[in-house]
């Protein structure tokens, strides 16, 4: 039996917005600054439907400027809706130049939906005897669902994709037929569209009205058999339903005709498509695209799934979204990238590009390879290793490269003591200050020699930190910048040993031309990279911070990772059996007062037992875009003081989370060979300048609460003969925002080492100092704190006591305290809006390319940014010059006392007992001068056996 021919037709806003929400948090900005995400959530919906199904036919549906008859009939249809982001905006012409290159047709009427293209178009393919999938993640879709027309919701986040035939309808809408969905939405109305629906009708509602009536007609007909406050309702707006139901309803009559031979999926245009990924700067994309169509062995493949024709809902290709790296796991789109079955023809490869580089082996040609060295003023270089621990990782070889297109590879012999030798001989190298000595991540190089006793000297040039000082936003890893700036492809470590997993190879079974080609390609681009970066730093006027600051922090960072710090376990195991103890307990309570035992850990049933059980926080609780209640911390936190419930679940989540994170995981971190736990600090991740770190995350231990200060606890000094030392900036970003802003009032209350909250809660509540009370000086802090971040009277009177009005007014007699602080602010906004960033104290800058976005949320958030990114940034800056100087200090002065961890605001040190008297004043010291401003810096310094007595 013949396969009835398929139709896709893809909603094309539905999956442009999808795809710039889902990257919302990490958005996808290439080196030109273009927020791309739009183009790239579209793309990997499109590639995953023609790699996954091989569709016959194809079409792509646009809106073009609302639909004409729906706001004939209802003025205020989609009023609502915020401006288009700018990145959706400049998405648009891109994707339809793409489309247009891959020979997709593109359908857009002036005046009418998408949606009302694509039900027109899928009834007119059904006529013709093809099976039509609805690309979308729409729920409106589903009232044209019928036996050769579906639903298909693209994979997302994990999960697979899904496909709605008349079935999955029935069960997800509890109707009998599909057109009742157009009831459903009618009755319930929709937020988004600015669709009225019924007073007081919800989703469970009109599911109860759909079963008892069937129609929304039936409902108006019946309201006689309603009661109370329902009854007055939809008799009092019984027009709005009718008119509901209207504006739900998809279009079938729209101008556009279906054409078999034109929607039929051809060929692409493969050159110039790739050149459109190109200038985007998609490199996965422009690989799964090469493969699929440039040789066709993906895209000629015969489609096996066997196609249903009794109704039958077709069953996917794949049941669920494979897992994937980097941004292409949203999707569920397959990130082949490291299948290297064929080049992409735009970049230049180790295959196609002329180069020279030689294995150096033997005491001669290792002589001559010094001499040349030792000539250089700049060289590049690279370990290869046995794993990513540079704690427990040996050296396999090390690469060299000082000029383009060339390099040498120094292959290192198993045998330590052997390779102990051979460092000894590149000794003289590594430890000459003439020469610059450049890499990529080279906090990472410095630990692995260090395992061999070489300590690094010269300039160092990080290409990695180098490009993150240029474009923050951006990512770093080597690939993505020799594919953006050098139009360069390297060889992936995957070629070389496999892909992660038991099959994985070493790099001691990899041959060795293989690994000297691999390894020095590395060091070569490099090199170039740090060519073409260096310039730019001059040019951005941030070569000043890159050699001041990051780069001598690299060895700073290097050393206290190697330190590591004493973990108590035995005390994290009694914590945890206390821990289990107490939050079983609590879910007895929660199970008491609930009436009922259900799953804690599932928002759905959460949901469904405090809002619809318990009443909790009245009728109109929000609803996430799935239609389950949303339970988040906040909803919850704002509905627990006046329920005890729900007191319980925010410390039952609390306690588990705590488990979870820190409390059994911190123990499985301690390294084997050295008893200590070596946290992973990283420079090149948060736009503010600020460290995070990693393996443990030092930087997100609870400390509001009294068990997440607990944590604290288990960091313990080495042995009896060392204290921990803990040494905080003391209100460090309120200095630095009342020296930056020139506030006098502000100023003065540091310089007299006044309580700046009880001081502002004076000036602002207008009392005495001695008589500000408790509450008005907490008040006071909030505000101080909340300030620069732009904080709302909504946001101030959620995190206090006060009232909307209350909070208000707080607000606005704040300003009036401090008005060069509101300057300050507005000068902030109006410098990034002429020059697109801001700086910190050291020229520092954070890149806002939406402070000029039409849409005032996006365009709001720049704007906090630009205030706040001064003030954050220069306190990271500040923090980093300290650590730099102590550091510098210990060394030089012979200290036993080492620098362990940084956390925020605060630096923490293992203290040699007999230095303890010494190294206060000079930790203070450094500390509170690392940067001078019209505003004292002060530093409080802790002592104790453990992190949280220090603290």
């Amino acid at each position: 039996m013949m396969s009835q021919k398929r139709l896709f037709l893809l909603d094309a806003y539905a999956l442009i917005f999808r795809g710039y929400y889902a990257f919302i948090k990490n958005p996808r900005i290439n080196s030109k600054g273009m927020d791309t995400s739009a183009i790239m959530g579209f793309m990997n919906s499109l590639m995953d439907v023609i790699k996954r199904e091989k569709p016959d036919h194809l079409a792509v549906a646009f809106d073009k400027g609302g639909s004409d008859i729906r706001n004939e009939m209802f003025p205020d249809y989609k009023a609502n809706r915020d401006a288009t982001p700018e990145a959706i905006k400049i998405a648009v012409p891109y994707i339809q130049e793409i489309l247009k290159a891959m020979h997709i047709p593109i359908m857009e009427k002036a005046g009418f939906e998408a949606d009302d293209l694509i039900g027109t178009l899928a009834k007119q393919a059904e006529k013709e005897g093809f099976q039509v999938f609805m690309v979308t993640p729409d729920k409106d879709f589903a009232q044209l669902v019928s036996e050769n027309i579906f639903m298909y919701r693209p994979a997302r986040m994990g999960n697979g994709i899904e496909i709605w035939g008349i079935p999955e309808v029935q069960a997800k809408f509890e109707v009998q037929h599909p057109l009742q969905v157009i009831d459903f939405l009618g009755m319930m109305g929709d937020a988004v569209d600015n669709i009225p629906g019924l007073p007081g009708v919800g989703e469970k509602t009109a599911k109860k009205f759909l079963a008892e009536y069937g129609s929304m007609e039936k409902l108006l007909e019946s309201t006689h058999e309603l009661k109370g406050k329902m009854k007055e309702n939809i008799e009092a707006n019984k027009e709005k339903g009718i008119l509901s139901k209207k504006l739900a309803t998809i279009l079938l009559d729209c101008p556009v005709t279906f054409n078999e031979n034109d929607f039929e999926l051809s060929k692409p245009d493969v050159e110039k498509t790739e050149a459109i990924f190109q200038e985007l700067e998609f490199r996965r994309m422009q690989e799964q695209f090469d493969k699929m169509f440039r040789d066709g062995s993906d895209y000629d493949e015969i489609n096996t799934n066997d196609i249903p024709t009794n109704g039958e809902t077709p069953k996917p290709a794949k049941k669920t979204a494979p897992k994937n790296e980097d941004q292409m796991d949203l999707f569920g789109f397959s990130d082949d990238s490291n299948d290297t079955s064929s080049h992409n023809s735009f970049y230049a490869t180790l295959e196609n590009t002329e180069h020279f580089y030689q294995i150096v082996q033997g005491d001669l040609a290792l002589k001559l390879l010094l001499q040349n060295l030792q000539n250089q003023t700049s060289v590049c270089f690279d370990t290869e290793t046995t794993g990513l621990d540079a704690l427990n990782a040996e050296l396999v070889g090390i690469a060299f490269s000082y000029e383009k297109g060339k390099g040498f590879y120094v292959p290192f012999p198993e045998n330590q003591e052997e390779a102990l030798v051979l460092m000894e001989k590149l000794k003289p190298f590594f430890e000459n200050d003439a020469i610059e000595k450049i890499g990529q991540n080279l906090k990472y190089d410095l630990k692995i020699l260090s395992n061999y006793n070489i300590t690094i000297k010269g300039k160092l040039f990080d290409t990695m930190i180098a490009h993150y000082l240029i474009n923050p936003d951006m990512r770093h890893n080597m690939d993505v910048l020799s594919e953006t700036y050098l139009k360069y492809s390297p060889k992936s470590i995957e070629e070389l040993i496999g892909k992660k997993g038991k099959n994985q190879k070493s790099m001691s079974d990899v041959p060795l031309e293989d690994v000297k080609e691999y390894a020095v390609e590395d060091a070569d681009i490099t090199f170039q990279l740090k060519e073409h970066f260096q310039p730019i730093l001059e040019k951005v006027g941030t070569k000043k911070l890159f050699d001041e600051i990051e780069i001598p922090l690299v060895e700073v960072l290097a050393d206290m990772e190697k330190e590591g710090i004493n973990l108590d376990v035995d005390f994290l195991k009694t914590m945890s059996k206390e821990l289990a103890e107490e939050s079983k307990s609590l879910e007895q309570k929660i199970y008491e007062i609930a009436g009922e035992t259900f799953n804690l850990a599932s928002p759905k049933q959460l949901g469904d037992i405090l809002f619809d059980k318990l009443k909790i926080g009245g009728a109109k609780q929000k609803k996430t875009k799935t239609g389950q209640y949303a339970t988040g911390e906040e909803i919850l936190s704002y509905l627990a003081k006046d329920n005890e419930i729900v007191q319980h679940i925010l410390e039952w989540r609390q306690m588990v989370k705590l488990q979870n994170t820190y409390v059994d995981a911190l123990p499985n971190q301690v390294d084997a060979k050295t008893g200590r736990v070596h946290t992973d600090y990283m420079q090149t991740v948060a736009a503010t300048g600020r460290l995070s770190s990693n393996n443990p995350n030092l930087q997100n231990i609870p400390i509001r609460t009294e068990r997440g200060r607990q944590i604290r606890k288990a960091f313990i000094a080495r042995d009896e003969n060392y204290t921990l030392l803990a040494a905080d900036y003391s209100q460090i970003e309120l200095r630095i925002i009342a020296a930056l802003s020139g506030e006098e009032n502000m100023i003065k209350a540091f310089q007299n080492n006044e309580d700046i909250h009880r001081s502002t809660a004076s000036k602002v509540f207008n009392v005495p100092l001695e008589e500000v009370t408790k509450e008005q000086r907490s008040n006071a802090k909030t505000v101080n704190f909340g300030i620069i971040y732009g904080v709302s009277a909504f946001g101030l009177s959620n995190q206090t006591d006060l009232s909307r009005k209350e909070a208000a007014e707080l607000i606005d007699a704040y300003y009036q305290t401090y008005p060069k602080l509101k300057a300050y602010m507005s000068e902030q906004v109006d410098f990034a809006r002429e020059n697109g960033y801001v700086e910190t104290i050291s020229g520092r800058r954070r890149y806002l390319k939406d402070i000029n976005s039409a849409n005032a949320m996006v365009r709001g958030g720049a704007e906090r940014n630009a205030v706040n990114a001064p003030i954050q940034g220069s306190a990271a800056d500040i923090i980093k010059i300290a650590m730099i100087n102590i550091h510098k200090r210990l060394i030089s002065e012979n200290w036993k006392s080492k620098m362990l961890l940084q956390v925020h605001d605060e630096l923490v040190f293992d203290v040699y007992n007999d230095e303890l008297e010494k190294i206060q004043p000079m930790i203070k010291s450094e500390m509170e001068n690392a940067f001078k401003m019209g505003v004292p810096l002060t530093v409080d310094l802790g002592l104790g056996k453990n992190w949280l007595e220090a603290h």
